[in-house]
Formats: C-alpha cells, sequence, structure tokens
C-alpha cells in the first residue's frame, strides 16, 4: 500500500504501520499504542516512502529524516525507535510530513539566500547555527531554484508567548533519525517555547487558542517569512500569565482542520 501511518510521542519515539494494521476498528477502538506513563501521542500522519518526518520540541529543536529511517512494525503495542534525542525537560510539540528532497549544503545555502531575498527578508536576525559546518555557498541556477520552490514546503512556527514565523523546508537538513537535531528558533527563545510547527500554504488562515479560552484566526500570509535560526515576530499578543496551548491549520479549500491541535503549556 502507498501511505502508512507515522505515529510520534511526546518522548521523541516515532513508528510505522501498514493501515491495515488498523482495519476492522469495532465503535469501542482498538489500541493503537501503549504509552508509558507521562508520555502522551503527538500525532499521527499518513505518508509515503517518497516523504519525510520532522519532529519539533518546545525547546527548539528539530530533526528531519525520511521514513524509509523507521521501519515498518507489526504490532500496535510498541511506541517505534528513537526519532530525536532530547535535552532534559524537553518534549515533542509537533510531528510533520514533508516532501522528500536532496540537496547539498552549498546548494541549500544559495537557495534560502535567493529564496529570503525574494520574501524580502535579508536580513533576519539569524544566528548561525552550530550544529552545521560553515559552507562555501554554491551557485544554483534558475532550473535548480525552481525545482526546489516546486519542492518546498513552507513551515509555520508558533511559540507560547504568540510569536510565529515562516520557513523554508529546505532549511532544516534531511538527516539520519535519533540524534539531537537542529535550532528551529533563535537560541534565546525569546518567545517562550514552541507549541506547534507544521507545514501550510499561503493563503491558509490558522486558529489560535490559548491558556485562558481566547482564539483568533491569522491568514498565513500576514505572518513573516525568515530563516530556520531566526526568532518569530508577533503573531497573538497574550496576556500575562496567558500562553498559546494549540494551532490549527485552516485549509482555504474547505472546512477540514488539520495541524496540532496538542495542548503544550508554556
Amino acid at each position: 500500500e502507498a501511505y502508512q501511518a507515522v505515529f510520534a510521542t511526546s518522548q521523541g519515539d516515532v513508528r510505522r504501520n501498514a493501515l491495515s494494521d488498523f482495519t476492522n476498528v469495532k465503535s469501542n477502538g482498538k489500541i493503537a499504542m501503549k504509552l508509558p506513563e507521562g508520555v502522551s501521542l503527538i500525532g499521527v500522519r499518513m505518508a509515503t516512502v517518497e516523504d519525510d518526518v520532522m519532529l519539533v520540541t518546545a525547546q527548539g529543536r528539530a530533526i528531519r529524516f525520511p521514513t524509509t529511517a523507521v521501519r515498518v512494525f507489526k504490532g500496535r503495542d510498541s511506541t517505534g525507535v528513537r526519532g530525536i534525542r532530547l535535552a532534559d525537560g524537553d518534549s515533542v510539540v509537533s510531528m510533520s510530513v514533508i516532501r522528500h528532497f536532496e540537496a547539498d549544503p552549498a546548494e541549500r545555502a544559495a537557495y534560502l539566500k535567493m529564496r529570503r531575498a525574494v520574501a524580502g527578508a535579508l536580513d533576519d536576525g539569524a544566528e548561525a547555527d552550530e550544529d552545521e559546518e560553515a559552507v562555501a555557498e554554491g551557485s544554483i541556477t534558475q532550473e535548480r531554484y525552481a525545482r526546489m520552490s516546486a519542492a518546498e514546503d513552507l513551515i509555520l512556527t508558533i511559540t507560547a508567548r504568540g510569536a510565529g514565523k515562516i520557513s523554508s523546508s529546505h532549511g532544516y537538513p534531511v538527516r539520519g533519525r535519533g540524534g539531537q537535531g537542529v535550532m528551529a528558533m533563535d537560541r534565546a527563545m525569546r518567545g517562550g517555547p514552541l507549541v506547534a510547527s507544521f507545514p501550510v500554504e499561503m493563503d491558509d488562515q490558522i486558529m489560535l487558542a490559548t491558556s485562558t479560552g481566547q482564539s483568533i484566526r491569522v491568514p498565513v500570509e500576514g505572518i513573516s517569512f525568515r530563516s530556520r535560526s531566526a526568532g518569530g515576530v508577533k503573531v497573538f499578543n497574550t496576556a500575562n500569565g496567558e500562553v498559546v496551548v494549540s494551532v490549527a491549520r485552516i485549509a482555504e479549500q474547505g472546512d477540514t482542520e488539520e495541524g496540532d491541535t496538542d495542548e503544550t503549556e508554556g
């Protein structure tokens, strides 16, 4: 079958299952995963062998790896294998499925420089990433730029204090699973812990809900395009003691909502 179900837990484990494992579900449900105490299921997404999985943590780390880096599990008991190695006190807040694309670091650097110029974000306060070696920026042809642009996902990231940004999926390198990942937000985390990170389209809206019961719809096109290691800009003005707990994508074409609706207090 073309699609499998990919699961991710708050402790950074991932599992891939054939969809046939979830047929014939009775009205009282079926155990999809046996979770240890204190661990929650962060998300389940449909994915193919042509996709990548991206995990993002509250403390601002992101890891991206091919779905094929996770074997197809036969059972439904296991929490799977390690997707990301978490620092003390950190937890996964989002799992996304994005299109797989191979590009070398120099090519990515050249693409991202042009992409930020197109978006008017030449100097967005991005920090040098200690996880990636400094690379000499390569040259990139218009044809290659167009191919990378066609394969690009726009990644929305929102923090507990209502800061947010859009960044290019090409800013997140494809690596093996199980590492510590790379920065997904400025190192100082001025906007608070991350609450959600997932792909959006420019004509979507997002719905943010807060710990005090406030909610707001925001058009994606009004959110700044910034690099992966840059901080966010204010999307929602949280009051004292109020945090964003959930973010949902509202697709332009219809009423279906998707995205992260996990409650993550900051």
